[in-house]
Protein backbone atom coordinates (compact mmCIF):
# COMPACT_ATOMS: atom_id res chain seq x y z
CA UNK A 1 0.00 0.00 0.00
CA UNK A 2 1.35 3.56 -0.76
CA UNK A 3 0.14 4.66 2.43
CA UNK A 4 0.02 2.56 6.00
CA UNK A 5 -3.73 2.44 7.66
CA UNK A 6 -1.91 1.57 11.14
CA UNK A 7 0.83 4.55 11.10
CA UNK A 8 -2.08 6.68 9.75
CA UNK A 9 -4.19 5.55 12.36
CA UNK A 10 -1.61 5.85 15.59
CA UNK A 11 -1.25 9.22 14.41
CA UNK A 12 -4.59 10.33 14.31
CA UNK A 13 -4.89 8.47 17.62
CA UNK A 14 -2.10 10.92 19.27
CA UNK A 15 -4.03 13.97 18.71
CA UNK A 16 -6.10 14.36 21.56
CA UNK A 17 -8.84 15.65 20.22
CA UNK A 18 -11.51 15.51 22.84
CA UNK A 19 -14.96 17.16 21.30
CA UNK A 20 -14.91 19.90 20.51
CA UNK A 21 -10.82 20.13 20.37
CA UNK A 22 -9.35 19.68 17.26
CA UNK A 23 -6.23 18.42 18.85
CA UNK A 24 -4.23 18.23 15.44
CA UNK A 25 -5.80 15.44 13.67
CA UNK A 26 -7.43 17.35 11.17
CA UNK A 27 -4.01 18.84 10.56
CA UNK A 28 -3.11 14.87 9.78
CA UNK A 29 -6.01 14.77 7.87
CA UNK A 30 -5.18 17.69 5.67
CA UNK A 31 -1.44 16.65 4.95
CA UNK A 32 -1.72 13.39 3.74
CA UNK A 33 -4.73 13.72 1.96
CA UNK A 34 -3.46 17.11 0.00
CA UNK A 35 -0.10 14.91 -1.02
CA UNK A 36 -2.67 12.75 -2.31
CA UNK A 37 -3.83 15.64 -4.80
CA UNK A 38 -6.74 16.23 -2.74
CA UNK A 39 -8.50 19.62 -2.40
CA UNK A 40 -8.67 20.43 1.28
CA UNK A 41 -11.33 23.05 3.14
CA UNK A 42 -11.29 23.86 6.79
CA UNK A 43 -14.20 25.09 8.18
CA UNK A 44 -15.56 26.33 11.58
CA UNK A 45 -19.06 26.64 12.04
CA UNK A 46 -20.27 28.45 15.15
CA UNK A 47 -23.94 29.10 17.18
CA UNK A 48 -25.00 30.52 20.35
CA UNK A 49 -24.48 27.99 23.55
CA UNK A 50 -22.30 25.72 21.74
CA UNK A 51 -18.63 25.60 21.33
CA UNK A 52 -17.32 26.45 18.23
CA UNK A 53 -16.31 23.15 15.71
CA UNK A 54 -13.38 22.95 13.10
CA UNK A 55 -14.55 20.42 10.13
CA UNK A 56 -12.46 19.08 7.32
CA UNK A 57 -14.02 18.85 3.45
CA UNK A 58 -11.64 17.47 0.83
CA UNK A 59 -12.38 16.36 -2.70
CA UNK A 60 -10.14 14.75 -5.88
CA UNK A 61 -12.01 14.73 -8.72
CA UNK A 62 -14.98 16.51 -10.58
CA UNK A 63 -16.92 14.12 -12.44
CA UNK A 64 -19.61 11.39 -11.08
CA UNK A 65 -19.54 8.88 -10.08
CA UNK A 66 -19.24 10.67 -6.77
CA UNK A 67 -18.38 8.55 -3.29
CA UNK A 68 -17.94 10.18 0.02
CA UNK A 69 -16.10 8.80 2.80
CA UNK A 70 -18.04 10.55 6.25
CA UNK A 71 -16.45 10.27 9.55
CA UNK A 72 -15.18 11.84 12.82
CA UNK A 73 -11.89 12.53 14.70
CA UNK A 74 -13.55 13.83 17.95
CA UNK A 75 -13.15 11.57 20.95
CA UNK A 76 -14.93 11.31 24.10
CA UNK A 77 -12.41 11.88 27.47
CA UNK A 78 -10.31 9.06 27.77
CA UNK A 79 -11.48 9.61 31.79
CA UNK A 80 -8.80 8.42 34.29
CA UNK A 81 -5.50 8.35 32.15
CA UNK A 82 -3.88 6.08 35.11
CA UNK A 83 -6.42 3.09 34.29
CA UNK A 84 -5.16 2.66 30.69
CA UNK A 85 -2.52 -0.02 29.94
CA UNK A 86 -0.95 2.71 27.84
CA UNK A 87 -1.11 6.39 27.58
CA UNK A 88 -4.73 6.92 25.69
CA UNK A 89 -3.18 9.58 23.09
CA UNK A 90 0.57 7.27 22.69
CA UNK A 91 -0.77 5.13 19.71
CA UNK A 92 1.22 2.29 21.69
CA UNK A 93 1.21 -1.25 19.55
CA UNK A 94 1.50 -4.11 21.77
CA UNK A 95 0.85 -7.70 21.42
CA UNK A 96 -0.50 -6.68 18.08
CA UNK A 97 -3.43 -4.22 19.50
CA UNK A 98 -3.28 -0.92 18.92
CA UNK A 99 -4.17 1.51 21.78
CA UNK A 100 -5.82 4.62 22.63
CA UNK A 101 -8.70 6.60 22.33
CA UNK A 102 -10.76 6.77 18.86
CA UNK A 103 -8.82 3.95 17.62
CA UNK A 104 -12.39 2.10 17.10
CA UNK A 105 -14.54 5.09 17.18
CA UNK A 106 -13.51 6.33 14.55
CA UNK A 107 -9.72 7.19 14.09
CA UNK A 108 -9.86 3.20 12.66
CA UNK A 109 -11.32 3.85 10.09
CA UNK A 110 -10.82 7.14 8.66
CA UNK A 111 -6.83 5.95 8.59
CA UNK A 112 -8.17 2.91 6.51
CA UNK A 113 -10.11 4.90 4.15
CA UNK A 114 -7.79 7.35 3.60
CA UNK A 115 -5.19 4.54 3.22
CA UNK A 116 -7.52 2.55 0.73
CA UNK A 117 -8.06 5.70 -1.43
CA UNK A 118 -4.58 6.92 -1.81
CA UNK A 119 -3.71 3.15 -2.87
CA UNK A 120 -6.42 3.47 -5.33
CA UNK A 121 -5.35 6.59 -6.83
CA UNK A 122 -1.75 5.39 -6.98
CA UNK A 123 -2.78 2.86 -9.23
CA UNK A 124 -4.99 4.70 -11.41
CA UNK A 125 -2.26 7.36 -11.95
CA UNK A 126 -3.59 9.49 -9.11
CA UNK A 127 -6.95 10.34 -10.45
CA UNK A 128 -10.05 8.37 -10.00
CA UNK A 129 -12.77 7.80 -12.63
CA UNK A 130 -14.81 10.20 -10.99
CA UNK A 131 -14.77 11.76 -7.12
CA UNK A 132 -13.54 10.95 -3.91
CA UNK A 133 -14.33 13.04 -0.89
CA UNK A 134 -13.97 12.92 3.20
CA UNK A 135 -16.45 14.70 5.07
CA UNK A 136 -15.00 14.83 8.82
CA UNK A 137 -16.36 16.43 11.67
CA UNK A 138 -15.13 17.18 14.85
CA UNK A 139 -18.57 17.35 16.68
CA UNK A 140 -20.10 14.21 16.56
CA UNK A 141 -19.63 12.87 20.11
CA UNK A 142 -20.55 16.51 21.41
CA UNK A 143 -24.05 18.50 20.55
CA UNK A 144 -23.59 17.83 16.87
CA UNK A 145 -24.90 20.80 16.23
CA UNK A 146 -21.37 22.52 14.23
CA UNK A 147 -20.15 19.28 12.65
CA UNK A 148 -21.88 17.06 9.97
CA UNK A 149 -24.86 18.20 9.69
CA UNK A 150 -23.90 21.98 8.48
CA UNK A 151 -20.79 20.79 6.79
CA UNK A 152 -22.38 18.35 4.15
CA UNK A 153 -25.10 21.76 3.93
CA UNK A 154 -21.87 24.08 2.96
CA UNK A 155 -20.67 21.61 0.63
CA UNK A 156 -24.27 21.26 -1.09
CA UNK A 157 -24.43 25.11 -1.45
CA UNK A 158 -21.33 24.33 -3.02
CA UNK A 159 -22.55 22.81 -5.85
CA UNK A 160 -21.43 19.41 -4.14
CA UNK A 161 -23.60 16.54 -5.38
CA UNK A 162 -23.21 12.78 -3.40
CA UNK A 163 -24.07 9.93 -5.24
CA UNK A 164 -23.05 7.43 -2.38
CA UNK A 165 -21.91 8.11 1.40
CA UNK A 166 -19.88 5.45 3.57
CA UNK A 167 -19.82 6.31 7.16
CA UNK A 168 -16.92 4.26 8.76
CA UNK A 169 -18.54 4.01 12.75
CA UNK A 170 -17.80 1.02 14.24
CA UNK A 171 -20.73 -1.30 13.12
CA UNK A 172 -19.30 -4.85 13.73
CA UNK A 173 -20.48 -6.72 17.10
CA UNK A 174 -17.74 -9.00 17.31
CA UNK A 175 -15.87 -9.84 14.24
CA UNK A 176 -14.75 -7.52 11.20
CA UNK A 177 -17.37 -8.33 8.64
CA UNK A 178 -20.36 -8.86 11.15
CA UNK A 179 -22.45 -6.14 10.17
CA UNK A 180 -23.27 -3.39 7.96
CA UNK A 181 -26.18 -0.55 9.11
CA UNK A 182 -28.41 -0.11 6.60
CA UNK A 183 -30.39 2.44 8.31
CA UNK A 184 -31.31 3.50 11.98
CA UNK A 185 -34.38 3.81 14.32
CA UNK A 186 -35.78 7.74 15.02
CA UNK A 187 -35.33 9.72 18.26
CA UNK A 188 -37.71 11.88 19.91
CA UNK A 189 -36.87 13.28 23.65
CA UNK A 190 -39.70 15.29 25.30
CA UNK A 191 -39.73 16.94 28.53
CA UNK A 192 -43.44 16.81 29.59
CA UNK A 193 -43.94 19.84 32.57
CA UNK A 194 -47.37 19.79 34.46
CA UNK A 195 -47.82 22.42 36.29
CA UNK A 196 -50.73 22.83 39.63
CA UNK A 197 -50.98 24.61 42.57
CA UNK A 198 -48.58 24.13 45.73
CA UNK A 199 -50.12 23.98 49.05
CA UNK A 200 -50.25 21.87 52.47
CA UNK A 201 -50.72 18.37 52.05
CA UNK A 202 -53.80 18.71 54.62
CA UNK A 203 -55.91 21.39 52.48
CA UNK A 204 -55.92 19.60 49.86
CA UNK A 205 -59.06 21.82 47.88
CA UNK A 206 -56.70 24.91 47.97
CA UNK A 207 -53.87 23.36 46.02
CA UNK A 208 -53.65 21.18 42.51
CA UNK A 209 -51.42 18.45 43.02
CA UNK A 210 -49.91 17.57 39.30
CA UNK A 211 -48.03 14.51 40.32
CA UNK A 212 -51.39 12.14 39.43
CA UNK A 213 -52.37 13.76 36.23
CA UNK A 214 -48.65 13.28 34.75
CA UNK A 215 -48.46 9.68 36.26
CA UNK A 216 -51.86 9.29 34.19
CA UNK A 217 -50.00 10.75 31.01
CA UNK A 218 -46.97 8.74 31.02
CA UNK A 219 -49.26 5.55 32.33
CA UNK A 220 -51.00 6.25 29.28
CA UNK A 221 -48.16 6.45 26.67
CA UNK A 222 -46.50 3.29 28.10
CA UNK A 223 -50.18 1.00 28.06
CA UNK A 224 -49.18 -0.84 25.00
CA UNK A 225 -46.46 -1.52 22.56
CA UNK A 226 -45.75 1.16 19.97
CA UNK A 227 -45.34 -1.35 17.23
CA UNK A 228 -44.11 -5.08 16.75
CA UNK A 229 -41.09 -3.51 14.79
CA UNK A 230 -41.04 -4.31 10.52
CA UNK A 231 -38.49 -6.23 7.91
CA UNK A 232 -36.14 -4.17 8.56
CA UNK A 233 -36.73 -2.28 12.02
CA UNK A 234 -37.00 -3.78 15.69
CA UNK A 235 -40.16 -2.98 17.52
CA UNK A 236 -40.17 1.12 18.50
CA UNK A 237 -39.34 1.39 22.27
CA UNK A 238 -40.53 4.87 24.41
CA UNK A 239 -38.83 4.87 27.90
CA UNK A 240 -39.14 7.20 30.69
CA UNK A 241 -35.87 7.98 31.69
CA UNK A 242 -36.64 11.02 34.12
CA UNK A 243 -39.64 11.99 36.66
CA UNK A 244 -38.96 15.05 39.02
CA UNK A 245 -41.11 17.19 41.07
CA UNK A 246 -38.09 18.89 43.04
CA UNK A 247 -40.24 18.48 46.26
CA UNK A 248 -37.73 17.17 49.78
CA UNK A 249 -41.23 17.86 52.18
CA UNK A 250 -43.68 15.01 52.88
CA UNK A 251 -46.27 17.48 54.18
CA UNK A 252 -46.20 20.23 51.11
CA UNK A 253 -48.35 19.32 47.58
CA UNK A 254 -45.44 20.36 44.87
CA UNK A 255 -46.07 23.12 42.05
CA UNK A 256 -44.93 21.24 39.20
CA UNK A 257 -43.89 17.42 38.31
CA UNK A 258 -41.83 17.18 34.93
CA UNK A 259 -41.17 13.91 33.16
CA UNK A 260 -38.42 13.51 30.24
CA UNK A 261 -38.93 10.31 27.59
CA UNK A 262 -36.85 9.19 24.52
CA UNK A 263 -38.57 7.08 21.82
CA UNK A 264 -36.33 5.36 19.89
CA UNK A 265 -38.84 4.94 16.57
CA UNK A 266 -39.06 2.40 13.21
CA UNK A 267 -40.63 3.91 9.87
CA UNK A 268 -44.48 3.15 10.75
CA UNK A 269 -44.00 6.75 12.82
CA UNK A 270 -42.66 9.83 11.83
CA UNK A 271 -41.68 12.67 14.09
CA UNK A 272 -44.78 14.68 13.82
CA UNK A 273 -47.36 11.70 14.07
CA UNK A 274 -45.65 10.61 17.41
CA UNK A 275 -45.49 14.88 18.54
CA UNK A 276 -49.37 14.51 17.20
CA UNK A 277 -50.00 11.36 19.42
CA UNK A 278 -48.42 12.87 22.76
CA UNK A 279 -49.92 16.17 22.56
CA UNK A 280 -53.15 14.60 22.31
CA UNK A 281 -52.50 12.28 25.30
CA UNK A 282 -51.13 15.22 27.39
CA UNK A 283 -53.74 17.56 26.50
CA UNK A 284 -56.11 15.40 28.13
CA UNK A 285 -54.74 16.10 31.55
CA UNK A 286 -55.23 19.85 31.25
CA UNK A 287 -58.19 21.14 33.70
CA UNK A 288 -58.45 24.42 35.30
CA UNK A 289 -56.40 24.30 37.91
CA UNK A 290 -53.20 22.38 35.36
CA UNK A 291 -51.84 23.23 32.97
CA UNK A 292 -49.25 21.26 30.61
CA UNK A 293 -45.88 21.72 28.24
CA UNK A 294 -44.26 19.82 26.16
CA UNK A 295 -40.47 20.69 25.16
CA UNK A 296 -38.95 18.21 22.35
CA UNK A 297 -34.76 18.04 22.32
CA UNK A 298 -33.38 19.61 19.09
CA UNK A 299 -31.22 16.58 18.02
CA UNK A 300 -34.22 14.88 17.69
CA UNK A 301 -34.50 12.50 14.40
CA UNK A 302 -36.25 10.60 12.02
CA UNK A 303 -35.87 6.59 11.04
CA UNK A 304 -34.33 5.94 7.71
CA UNK A 305 -33.34 2.96 5.63
CA UNK A 306 -30.73 2.75 2.69
CA UNK A 307 -32.90 0.03 0.88
CA UNK A 308 -30.69 -3.23 -0.40
CA UNK A 309 -29.96 -2.65 -3.43
CA UNK A 310 -26.52 -2.69 -6.17
CA UNK A 311 -24.87 -0.53 -3.66
CA UNK A 312 -24.95 -2.33 -0.06
CA UNK A 313 -24.97 -5.40 -2.40
CA UNK A 314 -21.45 -4.14 -3.41
CA UNK A 315 -20.00 -3.28 -0.22
CA UNK A 316 -21.62 -6.24 1.66
CA UNK A 317 -20.07 -8.56 -1.13
CA UNK A 318 -16.32 -6.45 -0.85
CA UNK A 319 -16.50 -7.38 2.82
CA UNK A 320 -17.46 -11.01 2.41
CA UNK A 321 -15.00 -11.58 -0.30
CA UNK A 322 -12.20 -10.35 2.33
CA UNK A 323 -13.21 -11.24 5.33
CA UNK A 324 -14.98 -14.57 4.80
CA UNK A 325 -18.56 -13.35 6.10
CA UNK A 326 -21.79 -12.35 4.65
CA UNK A 327 -22.51 -9.02 6.64
CA UNK A 328 -25.61 -9.20 7.96
CA UNK A 329 -27.96 -5.96 7.49
CA UNK A 330 -28.62 -4.19 10.39
CA UNK A 331 -30.39 -0.99 11.77
CA UNK A 332 -29.77 -1.55 15.62
CA UNK A 333 -28.15 1.00 17.77
CA UNK A 334 -28.73 4.81 18.38
CA UNK A 335 -28.13 7.49 16.11
CA UNK A 336 -25.48 8.45 14.03
CA UNK A 337 -24.22 11.61 11.37
CA UNK A 338 -26.12 9.33 8.89
CA UNK A 339 -29.14 10.91 9.98
CA UNK A 340 -27.71 14.38 8.41
CA UNK A 341 -26.30 12.49 5.35
CA UNK A 342 -28.91 10.10 4.44
CA UNK A 343 -31.03 13.63 3.18
CA UNK A 344 -27.95 13.80 0.40
CA UNK A 345 -27.56 10.42 -0.62
CA UNK A 346 -27.80 6.69 0.36
CA UNK A 347 -25.62 6.18 3.35
CA UNK A 348 -23.90 2.43 4.55
CA UNK A 349 -22.57 2.38 7.52
CA UNK A 350 -19.15 0.06 8.28
CA UNK A 351 -15.89 0.10 10.34
CA UNK A 352 -13.91 -1.82 12.98
CA UNK A 353 -15.40 -3.80 15.84
CA UNK A 354 -16.54 -1.42 18.55
CA UNK A 355 -16.63 -4.05 21.63
CA UNK A 356 -14.11 -1.83 23.44
CA UNK A 357 -15.44 2.35 21.85
CA UNK A 358 -15.30 4.59 24.69
CA UNK A 359 -13.93 2.35 27.01
CA UNK A 360 -10.97 2.16 29.11
CA UNK A 361 -8.02 0.51 26.89
CA UNK A 362 -9.75 1.13 24.19
CA UNK A 363 -8.55 -0.77 21.22
CA UNK A 364 -8.19 -2.39 17.58
CA UNK A 365 -6.01 -5.42 16.57
CA UNK A 366 -3.48 -4.05 13.61
CA UNK A 367 -4.83 -7.33 11.64
CA UNK A 368 -8.47 -5.38 11.90
CA UNK A 369 -6.55 -2.35 9.88
CA UNK A 370 -5.04 -4.58 7.41
CA UNK A 371 -8.32 -6.00 6.45
CA UNK A 372 -10.87 -2.73 6.73
CA UNK A 373 -8.41 -1.08 4.71
CA UNK A 374 -8.15 -4.07 1.66
CA UNK A 375 -12.23 -3.99 2.29
CA UNK A 376 -12.36 -0.01 1.48
CA UNK A 377 -9.82 -0.35 -1.34
CA UNK A 378 -12.11 -3.18 -2.92
CA UNK A 379 -15.33 -0.97 -2.32
CA UNK A 380 -13.94 1.72 -4.13
CA UNK A 381 -12.43 -0.45 -6.96
CA UNK A 382 -15.49 -2.11 -7.50
CA UNK A 383 -17.26 1.62 -7.22
CA UNK A 384 -15.90 2.74 -10.21
CA UNK A 385 -14.98 0.08 -12.23
CA UNK A 386 -18.39 -0.11 -12.01
CA UNK A 387 -19.09 3.82 -13.28
CA UNK A 388 -17.28 2.38 -16.41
Amino acid sequence: MTADPIELTARLIACPSVTPAEGGALTVIERTLEAGGFTVHRITFSEPGTPDVENLYARIGSGGPHLMFAGHTDVVPPGETAAWRHDPFSGTIDEGQLYGRGAVDMKGGIGCFMAAALDHLAAQGGRPKGSISFLITGDEEGPSVNGTEKLIAWAAARGERFDHCILGEPTNPARLGDMIKIGRRGSLSAVITVTGRQGHVAYPHLAANPIPPLIAVLAALTAKPLDAGTDHFDRSNLEITSIDVGNGATNVIPQRAVARLNIRFNDQHSLASLKAWIEGVVAKAATEAITTEIGYARGNSESFLTRPGAFVDMVAGAIAEVTGTRPQLSTSGGTSDARFIKNYCPVVEFGLVGETMHAVDERVPVADLVALTAVYRRIIDRYFAKSE
